[in-house]
């Protein structure tokens, strides 16, 4: 199922609210680009993860967490953001939520999303990365 699309008027809201948040991050106060985010998120009907705004907004709040090494949150988010068929196909969501499940410890959860990133979005995807994401691949499977 495709997701929804947003009214116009919320629709432009959300990418104002969202710009602010994009200024912030840009900014490395990813504190303050989360608040903004989840504003815009708050414009978003349940279920957020059917709409095409939501599930970017899940993984932009994600990423700042992870920019914030709070795994346990940037994890959260990015599992919001793979509930739609768009945000389980995106290679940035798996590998996040990937890393988050291994800063965790959840070496399993780890596996299961960093290899479905690296299938999507090849060893490229991983080039800004820290090296021991792919070193941790690379250990349980042949790439």
């Amino acid at each position: 199922m495709a997701a929804k699309i947003l009214k116009d008027e919320i629709y432009e809201q959300v990418e104002l609210i969202s710009e602010m948040g994009n200024d912030f991050a840009d900014d490395e106060e990813y504190a303050a680009a989360i608040e903004k985010f989840k504003e815009a998120l708050e414009l978003v009907p349940e279920p957020k993860h059917e709409w095409e705004a939501g599930t970017w907004l899940y993984s932009s709040i994600g990423n700042m967490y992870f920019m914030l090494d709070d795994f346990e949150n940037a994890g959260k988010y990015f599992g919001n953001a793979i509930q739609s068929q768009e945000g389980k196909l995106n290679s940035f969501n798996q590998m996040r939520l990937g890393q988050s499940s291994l800063e965790m410890k959840q070496e399993d959860k780890a596996l299961e999303h960093l290899l479905k990133a690296y299938r999507m979005g090849g060893k490229g995807l991983f080039a800004e990365e820290d090296t021991k994401y792919l070193a941790f691949l690379s250990k349980r499977v042949k790439l």
